[in-house]
């Protein structure tokens, strides 16, 4: 007779802890800067370096008895830090001479990285480098947006804004098809000590240090100074906007002082994702689906459950961004759960050959539908005066 286990200890508890793995997260104020430090500090060249402190930073430039000599990589990332709030983290990557491909080449296998600056760099050829790394790694999934700025040693003249554009439309162009291409204008723009101030990486860590939902138009860029002789005019300052560059204004009405975002545009000719807000939320809410569901590959079943279990866990990625308003709403829809929850004799043939594809390829279609509510850029005031 077959030996049949004693009842005691009557029950026996599992404890199964797959549920209390969490999602992995990407944060989205994430930023490089990448650029020449002439040959000085002891950082090695190429390589990602996190900086979190001014002292961090000593190592990309030379230091005699005390003293630090300022160069572009140096003052690149004392200028990101003075940002408030501030970028989540500060990548600094040294390139060997003026060897950027390289430099950008490093950052592929950072993943986490939402932005790249070229450290003091306005030429378009090097700049056209920044683009196509951005682009590139974007379209393998690595989703960021390279961040330049106009010369601010351009001077003033009846047809600045239309000679900026031409200087970043021409050959090459910088202009980018998949709005990955961010550019700041500030004529004159100095540090407090004086010099040129890189005003792409001072803006890339400004807005890095926002939420992706949130509008970037008139939120503060700190450490420049820009002259009064060298602000933009009404005029230009509607002129660059509307050509996808986003000047650098000091608007009296703001009461404080300080230099703010005038717009929220991409150098792109892409209409539908224009503005800066829109594909940070986008590339946000990517990374959210792609680390949420990654759990379903290998376990969920194409089943009626199976595919109830996948949407379920797109609610829990999507729901909590509704209630936090950073979404207005979204809708997901998988044609093939449509198909499995009703009576599979009631299925026409397209149906039937929809699951066999599904079950056969082990692949399934998902399409998910999100309402964005943007911010207001532009306010519409009509005053009637009456006696």
């Amino acid at each position: 007779m077959a030996s049949v286990a004693a009842a005691f200890p009557f029950i026996d508890v599992t404890i199964d802890t797959s549920q209390l793995v969490p999602a992995a997260q990407r944060s989205p104020g994430v930023v490089a800067i990448v650029g020449s430090t002439a040959g000085d500090g002891t950082a090695p060249v190429n390589v990602p370096i996190v900086v979190d402190t001014p002292a961090d930073a000593a190592q990309f430039a030379k230091i005699t008895a005390g003293v630090v000599a300022p160069n572009a990589l140096y003052s690149s990332l004392l200028i990101a830090m003075l940002q408030d709030p501030r970028p989540a983290k500060i990548y600094a990557v040294k390139i060997n001479g003026t060897d950027f491909d390289s430099g950008l080449a490093a950052l592929d296998a950072a993943d986490d990285v939402a932005f790249v600056s070229l450290a003091g760099v306005t030429d378009a050829a090097t700049l056209a480098k920044l683009k196509t790394h951005a682009e590139t790694n974007s379209t393998a999934g690595q989703k960021r947006i390279a961040v330049m700025m106009v010369d601010p040693k351009i001077a003033k003249s009846a047809t600045y804004a239309a000679d900026v554009n031409t200087a970043f439309t021409a050959t090459p162009n910088l202009k980018s098809s998949t709005s990955r291409v961010f550019v700041v204008a500030a004529r004159g723009a100095t540090t407090d000590s004086g010099g040129v101030a890189d005003v792409a990486t001072a803006a890339m860590a400004a807005v890095a240090g926002y939420a992706p939902n949130l509008s970037i138009v008139l939120k503060r860029v700190r450490g420049i100074t820009v002259p009064v002789a060298a602000q933009y005019t009404p005029a230009e300052i509607k002129a660059l906007s509307e050509l996808g560059f986003v000047p650098i204004i000091q608007p009296a009405l703001v009461v404080g002082g300080g230099f703010f975002f005038a717009e929220g545009r991409l150098l792109t000719s892409d209409a539908s994702l224009l503005y800066v807000d829109i594909v940070r939320t986008l590339d946000d809410i990517d990374f959210r689906l792609k680390a949420g569901l990654i759990g379903a590959i290998g376990d969920a079943r194409i089943t009626k459950a199976g595919m109830t279990s996948v949407k379920t866990r797109v609610d829990g990625i999507l729901g909590p961004l509704k209630r936090g308003a950073i979404i207005d709403d979204y809708q997901t829809t998988l044609p093939v759960l449509d198909i499995l929850s009703v009576p599979e004799s009631t299925w026409t043939a397209t149906e039937r050959q929809i699951v066999v594809d599904a079950r056969a390829n082990r692949a399934v279609d998902m399409f998910v539908s999100v309402t964005y509510g943007p911010a207001v850029h532009r306010l519409r005031v009509t005053l009637q005066p009456k006696f």
